[in-house]
């Protein structure tokens, strides 16, 4: 017996494959005759196969066209059928014989029902997706939807505009996230499964004030979630104390700000707020130096919150924005009858109300000479003396200074006294420029869009790296404050629905302050070549010097930290940033 004769199949073998799959089969000779009808074709049409056999095709099938392939020679694939309630979709193939002829014709199809279905049944759990998110965000209300882990899984436009975070501060985060002051309702929901209704809170960096509706999500009676609605109530509570505010050319307030709303990844001011930290516990004067906008006053308020007087005032005092005939008032107070005009009973000056506390003084340099001996009595001997008054007063004040003029000139110049300088010299801080810690800026952007998001009902969540590389060329004479001027324009210069601040968004910077960037410094691929290389070293001279101390310290970061002479904070931007594991 021959190889072939061997692998040839027998009629009950080939009847047994037909059979056993589970496409439907149909074969028709050159007359259009059924020769096949395997079992899934009967299953599929209601019909016993052996009844099929020997009948003509387009007498017993609905729709067939396996006639038409016979006449055509044409193939007809992927083709949709109707069988009373079954589709199916068919391919239909001419069979011919070695020198071509059509000898019949041949169908494999199988049912398609369930997949349509399907498929339709996808479509409109999309479509009333689409509905609900186009729902959840046009309306005004902030919504937020958290697991039931009390993980955020959902926020809408709104929400951003409100508290100023983005999907990706909240999304796959804590429910505790957003919240600066009070209790988490969707943590509450979570825990008790019953809504909550009218909760007081504050949210976002803005800190501001709103009220929360939250209600639980149930599927299957199983506890999926909970939605928040937060309203904002900050309107309605600003307008109450607009009044008072309104009447005080100087706030009397506690500090908001601390060391954790400082950008510091670059060493310079990494080192700034290492030596602020260090103070913060203290009692001792402190003074810090800067150009205008470096970011004085939040080194003030973050300094005044480590202390142990945290609890106790903190009144701001600009030196500049007090007339010279009233500064004295203002700062020491009066007694009854000091003055025409003067309030009867007399008044507490600033000092006085800031005892116990702090006092910061903007602008120290521009104190007048002649308050210059009061302050520094108060500063040696702890006690004031109202004006038109005798006694001596006790005060118990930490005063914490800022300038941005040359204290030195002043001193000879005759304009500071030297003693004073002295005294308010105790520990100086110097606060670097924008354009010496230009590491700063993308970390210092993404804070600031988060701020303008609240104040302007915007949606922006990042800062493109083309935009970024135009503000890194600029010099930033007005540094921070200057930067913050900027992007709110930019932000004002966007379409609503616009989420990225590009160059095209940014306004015309004034390039005689500007510098070339990296790569604009060398013209030459030598050179740029050069520039790479440079920066790969430096890349991995920090990342080596980083792993080291990660080393030293036994995987400590807060020592790491210490051993590097940065900030915890800085040491995990960088950890972040070059990926060390």
């Amino acid at each position: 017996m021959r190889p072939s004769e061997r692998l040839r199949l027998t009629n009950e073998e080939l009847e047994v494959i037909l059979n056993s799959t589970h496409d439907g089969m149909v074969a028709v000779n050159a007359s259009g005759i059924i020769t096949v009808f395997n079992a899934a074709a009967g299953r599929l049409m209601r019909v016993d196969p052996e009844d099929m056999v020997g009948a003509l095709a387009k007498d017993v099938i609905p729709n067939t066209r396996l006639h038409v392939v016979l006449e055509t020679g044409e193939a007809e694939l992927n083709r949709k059928q109707v069988l009373e309630d079954v589709t199916i979709i068919c391919n239909r193939m001419p069979v011919r014989d070695s020198k071509g002829v059509i000898t019949g014709a041949v169908s494999v199809f199988r049912d398609i029902t369930d997949i349509i279905s399907l498929a339709e049944e996808i479509t409109n759990l999309k479509h009333i997706q689409g509905l609900l998110e186009a729902i959840i965000n046009s309306t005004e209300d902030a919504i937020s939807v958290v697991d039931e882990n009390g993980l955020g899984i959902l926020i809408n436009p709104a929400y951003t505009r409100l508290t100023g975070f983005v999907e990706e501060d909240v999304i796959g985060k804590p429910a505790t996230i957003d919240i600066a002051e009070g209790e988490s309702v969707h943590m509450r929901v979570l825990r008790t499964g019953l809504p909550v209704r009218g909760a007081r809170l504050r949210v976002g960096p803005g800190r501001r004030e709103v009220m929360v509706h939250a209600a639980p999500i149930f599927v299957d009676e199983e506890l999926r979630g909970s939605v928040a609605a937060i309203h904002d109530l900050t309107d309605i509570r600003r307008l109450t104390e607009e009044l008072d505010t309104a009447k005080r050319l100087l706030r009397t307030l506690q500090a908001k700000y601390t060391f954790d709303d400082i950008i510091a990844v670059s060493r310079g001011m990494a080192l700034a707020v290492e030596q602020a930290r260090r103070v913060s516990s203290t009692p001792a004067t402190v003074l810090l130096r800067g150009e205008s906008g470096t970011g004085k006053e939040l080194f003030a308020h973050a300094i005044h919150n480590a202390s142990p007087r945290r609890q106790k005032q903190f009144v701001r005092v600009n030196c500049t924005a007090i007339a010279s005939t009233l500064f004295e008032a203002e700062l020491f107070g009066y007694e009854d009858g000091a003055f025409t005009g003067a309030k009867r009973g007399g008044r507490r000056g600033l000092f006085e109300e800031a005892d116990g506390g702090a006092i910061f003084l903007d602008e120290i340099g521009e104190i007048p000479l002649s308050l210059q001996t009061k302050l520094l009595r108060i500063l040696h001997e702890k006690e004031i003396i109202r004006v038109g008054g005798t006694r001596a007063t006790p005060v118990d004040v930490r005063i914490i200074a800022a300038t941005n003029s040359d204290l030195e000139k002043a001193v000879k110049e005759g304009r500071l006294r030297e003693d004073l300088y002295y005294r308010l010299n105790v520990v100086p801080i110097f606060i670097p420029p924008l354009r010496e810690r230009l590491e700063d800026l993308p970390f210092l952007c993404q804070t600031l869009i988060r701020r303008f998001n609240q104040a302007y009902g915007r949606n922006v969540t990042r800062v493109s790296q083309d935009a970024i590389e135009v503000l890194s060329t600029y010099d930033w004479p007005g540094n921070v404050r200057e930067l913050e001027n900027v992007l709110s324009r930019a932000m004002i210069n966007m379409h609503y629905s616009e989420v990225e601040i590009l160059p095209l968004h940014l306004p015309a910077l004034d390039r005689l302050g500007s510098r070339p960037t990296s790569m604009q410094r060398f013209q030459g691929s030598g050179d740029r070549a050069v520039a790479r290389k440079l920066q790969e070293a430096v890349k991995d001279a920090e990342m080596r010097a980083i792993r080291k101390a990660l080393e030293i310290s036994g995987g400590n970061r807060r020592t790491a930290a210490r051993i590097l002479g940065i900030s915890v904070r800085s040491l995990y931007y960088k950890i972040e940033r070059h990926n060390i594991t």
